[in-house]
């Protein structure tokens, strides 16, 4: 195992902008060739598990099998307690229409209409599944969690997604608002990119 992650090429399972613009800049350093699935004619798998990381591994899964590479997966959400949760796992589709970042917003905006700002906390997540190949029954597993609260209006242009409305804990400035730099830095992704890390190196050793 401990050569699996060698230097090499390894499929990115997800097709969503924002993610890969993050994983460019998370990746940068790192000892691998990244390839979007897009590139390699791998379309979305179906997210059909009941946990962040069962659908990260569903879609590293696919990925892998499609292009017979290494693959890496993310799963993520922002989930919100005085709504038990939600949007969780169908943050990108919260408003019923994936992708759609303006009505998600809106969506979230009108369930918390009314709710103090003492009880808007919430977290962002970030599941991270990388598998030497399809059947790997090993996979590294790597999780980012991102605390803060939900604002009562968007605020900022940077990143994607509920970025606008999450105001991290110890921040004065919304996700959104946060350059790039910063973000990676703190963000859920970046956290569990750094675990994913520290585990290869661990195996490098």
């Amino acid at each position: 195992m401990s050569n699996t992650f060698a230097t090499q090429r390894i499929v990115l399972a997800s097709s969503n902008r924002g993610k890969l613009a993050e994983f460019n800049a998370l990746l940068a350093d790192s000892h691998f060739e990244v390839v979007p699935q897009a590139e390699l004619g791998v379309d979305d798998a179906e997210e059909t598990g009941l946990t962040f990381v069962e659908n990260a591994l569903l879609k590293a899964r696919h990925a892998s099998r499609v292009t017979g590479l290494p693959a890496l997966a993310d799963d993520s959400g922002l989930c919100v307690a005085h709504l038990r949760g939600a949007p969780g796992l169908y943050s990108a589709r919260y408003s019923g229409s994936h992708g759609d970042n303006a009505a998600n917003n809106a969506k979230l905006l009108h369930e918390l209409e009314g709710v103090p700002h003492e009880q808007r906390g919430a977290f962002f997540i970030c599941v991270l599944a990388l598998l030497a190949h399809a059947d790997d029954p090993a996979p590294l597993i790597a999780e980012g969690r991102w605390h803060g609260r939900v604002l009562d209006a968007p605020r900022g242009t940077h990143g994607f997604g509920y970025d606008p409305l999450f105001l991290p804990h110890d921040q004065l400035l919304s996700s959104a608002e946060l350059s790039p730099e910063v973000k990676n830095r703190l963000s859920h992704r970046a956290q569990a990119m750094a675990q994913l890390h520290a585990r290869i190196t661990e195996l490098r050793t």
